[in-house]
């Protein structure tokens, strides 16, 4: 009996613990962006796919990002479990055994817009003969990338391979090919994150023609690869089945729309994660019980994935959104065509009651092109109770000097207190957004009016030195993954001294539902060094109508409900004054309910009203914009310099490094789009 009671032990505690009786599974993985990188959100769709199904049997992975040929070297030679993903192709067979397939690559035909080239009728159903019919033109093609039928195909074609897809996209908009075939999403990723002076001149040919599956590669050298294939398999059929794989692909905005039920207009709206769109979500109900013609897909995505997919979708025309949750910078920024003007706003709306600052951000060229459904600006949050222990005053106006003061004094980490908690995601939207209101208000700027970039000089390395020590110093650990909803929770959870960053975060962390530290919470302005001038950001999430939707009076009628006085009583009933969203309208802020109900109402209107975006930064500048730049190349700019500066965070190079690369290639970058010479 006793040996039995110990057998019977033993099995609870396995089953209790799967990753211990699975095991650790190593794979060797390459860059293939959207759908898979290091610097993506989890890395990528693939990556995240993998540790789900194999969780499912208990497994543990680690993941280890090589260029093609180390990544398959390494698993031919046994020293990791596999590699991914990777394409069906006949000559892995020798020393590889595939995983079931599962969503890949969507590869088409990209050509120069004004390029007069044509698919026949039939093409989606016969791709090489469409292909064939074709033979003309000079083609580009990616080495590694076609599946079977399109490389049998492209054989007989004037075909030049390349090592990259970004050479592909070059040699097409310089005319030394005609036709590149690329996937959709590649295609549009690097316009809007390498190549943003190519969006509006390339264009896809329609249909797409092949689809080509991902699959996992387990090499025969492995022991295990049989066991490690059905782990897989299994995992990924419940994937599927439970629609855990759906999901998966939803948040990194690469799931295709769902099936509209009969006799209803399909609204797909893209948007941010954040609590306020969450309300809107959870509230749209009402919209749709007013509207039973019209029914809402929501695709609520991670404020990094969110403007890579929504300006990709527009690089492309891709049509993927009906409704899309933009900035200024976006709204200033894009061309003219990409978003429908909003006019003939009814009566009721009363567009004179949202605030003027708000309103210009949105505007170009006295239309209007979205409606604000919040603003912001930035603070700083601090306990006051841990002040108060610790005999320390919070000024209305702290500097850049109080606030490394302060960290220092509360920095706890042994009983999970941080100093500080400030955004280091890298991103132009993320740690780039607190990071160019430090660069005003350290005295530097982005561009001189000629566009030269300064991005090398003193006042960014004062400010960036400032960042890097206060945050690396008495910030949370691993703060380069932390960014606005990381911090809220761990400031909300009582895990931060002090917090700087957006000022609708305060509805949620004066609201003792949601947060542990409501009745301690204070407030002042974000903290200035030389100059208060661009201390504070000016944002605003507005809702736009792309020009590529066939929806759109559809779409007007949503984002008419979702931005109007009644919306925000409609919040107020359901979720409190509190939560109302803010920043938008002047009656609002003339609420007496609201004022009682957000003691931080008249800091926030006071920064909204007296930010202006056109006069940013003491030395004067060519740029529209506080902590972003309106041009369109912005975007690949901020992520790229968010990126050198968080590797610098990490410890991964020194300041003046992570500068003089960001300098190098934003000069690079702007020389490309006509800026310098």
């Amino acid at each position: 009996m006793p040996l039995l009671r110990a057998g019977i032990l033993l099995f609870l505690i396995l089953a209790g613990n799967p990753v211990q009786a699975g095991g650790v599974v190593r794979f060797a993985a390459i860059e293939r962006e959207p759908y898979s990188g290091h610097s993506l959100p989890d890395q990528g769709y693939v990556p995240e796919l993998v540790r789900a199904a194999f969780a499912r049997s208990g497994y543990r992975v680690d993941i280890a990002f090589y260029p093609p040929s180390r990544a398959r070297s390494l698993a031919e030679s046994g020293e990791v479990d596999g590699w991914m993903p990777v394409y069906a192709d006949p000559a892995l067979g020798d020393n590889f055994i595939l995983s079931a397939p599962f969503p890949g690559d969507h590869l088409g035909l990209l050509k120069r817009r004004e390029s007069i080239i044509r698919l026949g009728k039939d093409a989606a159903r016969h791709p090489v003969a469409a292909l064939e019919a074709l033979s003309r033109y000079r083609f580009g093609a990616t080495r590694g990338t076609l599946p079977a039928p399109a490389a049998e195909a492209t054989g007989r074609l004037r075909r030049e391979l390349v090592s990259q897809d970004l050479q592909n996209l070059d040699k097409l908009a310089y005319r030394r090919i005609d036709v590149a075939i690329i996937d959709k999403y590649v295609a549009a990723d690097l316009m809007a994150l390498h190549r943003p002076h190519f969006i509006g001149k390339l264009e896809f040919l329609t249909p797409a023609l092949f689809s080509s599956p991902f699959h996992l590669a387990f090499p025969l050298a492995q022991a295990r690869h049989i066991e490690l294939r059905q782990a897989f398999n299994n995992g990924l059929k419940a994937l599927e089945k439970d629609g855990s794989l759906l999901r998966i692909l939803s948040r990194h905005g690469l799931a295709a729309p769902s099936p509209t039920r009969s006799g209803r207009t399909r609204l797909t709206i893209g948007t941010v994660n954040n609590r306020e769109m969450q309300v809107m979500q959870r509230l749209s109900r009402q919209f749709e019980r007013a509207h039973p013609d019209i029914e809402l897909e929501w695709r609520v995505l991670e404020e990094n994935i969110l403007r890579r997919r929504t300006l990709s979708d527009l690089a492309i025309a891709d049509g993927q959104f009906d409704v899309i949750t933009i900035g200024p910078n976006e709204a200033q920024s894009w061309r003219q065509g990409w978003l429908l003007p909003i006019d003939t706003l009814p009566p009721g709306y009363e567009l004179e009651d949202i605030l003027p600052t708000v309103r210009s951000s949105l505007t170009v060229g006295g239309k209007l092109y979205a409606l604000p459904f919040y603003a912001e600006s930035s603070m700083t949050y601090y306990r006051r109770d841990l002040f108060q222990q610790a005999g320390l005053v919070m000024p209305a106006r702290p500097s850049v000097n109080d606030i490394r003061r302060f960290a220092q004094a509360l920095h706890r980490p042994e009983k999970q207190q941080y100093g500080i908690c400030l955004r280091g995601k890298p991103g132009w939207g993320e740690n780039m957004a607190l990071i160019g209101t430090l660069i005003n208000t350290f005295g530097g700027r982005w561009f001189t009016p000629r566009w030269e970039p300064e991005i090398d000089s003193p006042e960014w390395a004062n400010a960036i030195n400032w960042y890097v020590d206060v945050l690396g110093s008495y910030g949370p650990p691993d703060a380069v993954r932390t960014s606005f909803n990381e911090n809220l929770r761990l400031f909300a959870d009582g895990h931060c001294a002090m917090w700087i960053d957006a000022t609708v975060a305060a509805g949620s962390l004066f609201n003792p539902k949601e947060s542990k530290v409501a009745a301690s919470l204070g407030f002042a302005a974000a903290p200035t060094a030389v100059t208060p001038k661009g201390s504070h950001w000016l944002w605003t999430w507005a809702l736009a109508i792309p020009a590529s939707t066939e929806k759109r009076d559809a779409a007007k009628q949503f984002i008419t409900w979702a931005t109007s006085k009644d919306y925000i009583r409609l919040v107020a009933a359901e979720e409190g004054w509190v939560s109302a969203p803010p920043g938008t309208r002047r009656s609002t802020y003339d609420n007496p309910d609201y004022k009682a109900a957000a003691p931080f109402a008249g800091f926030v209107l006071d920064a909204l009203t007296k930010a202006d975006p056109r006069d940013p930064t003491v030395k004067p500048v060519p740029y529209v914009g506080i902590q972003v730049v309106a041009i369109q190349e912005f975007p690949a700019i901020g992520n790229m310099v968010g990126q050198e500066i968080s590797e610098a965070l990490n410890g991964k190079q020194d300041v003046s490094q992570a500068l003089q690369r960001a300098q190098k290639q934003t000069r690079k970058q702007l020389r490309e789009s006509g800026y310098l010479p």
